[in-house]
């Protein structure tokens, strides 16, 4: 996937369908992507693309959450909006049951058997699910087997 031109195609189509959420969204995406690439002096790569993105659908679902509490429903919409735009550039994220699978596995391969392995175990979780789970649940479920 060639995430810069997807993007700029994207920007083109919400820009004569007036759609706002989007362009609003793919800018700031694109915003990011520009200044991460200033750092790096280099430009990104699909998976730093992929993590810039889980960054900012991070921020956005705990920007729903504080709406949420605050009783803001216009603004929770306005974010859900932009959560679904952003949603699109993510890889399809793993059921329950497969991040289960691969806990158990993990744990398998590296002889896990109590909590003091849990940072051993985290280690290899996380590049095997390679942004296609949540790291806080993979974390639950680690815990709950090792303990």
């Amino acid at each position: 996937m060639d995430f810069q031109k997807e993007l700029s195609d994207q920007l083109k189509t919400a820009l004569k369908a007036k759609d706002q959420p989007t362009l609003k969204t793919v800018r700031d995406l694109k915003a990011r992507i520009k200044m991460r690439e200033i750092e790096k002096g280099d430009t990104l790569t699909e998976t730093e693309f992929i993590k810039l993105v889980q960054t900012a659908a991070k921020q956005r679902k705990e920007a729903i959450t504080l709406y949420e509490k605050g009783n803001r429903l216009e603004l929770v919409k306005a974010e859900q909006l932009e959560l679904t735009v952003l949603e699109k550039y993510l890889p399809q994220m793993m059921t329950e049951t497969e991040m289960e699978t691969l806990v158990k596995k993990i744990i398998a391969e590296t002889g896990a058997e109590s909590m003091r392995d849990m940072g051993k175990v985290m280690g290899q979780m996380m590049q095997a699910a390679a942004g296609r789970a949540d790291g806080k649940r993979l974390q639950e479920i680690v815990k709950g087997i090792l303990s």
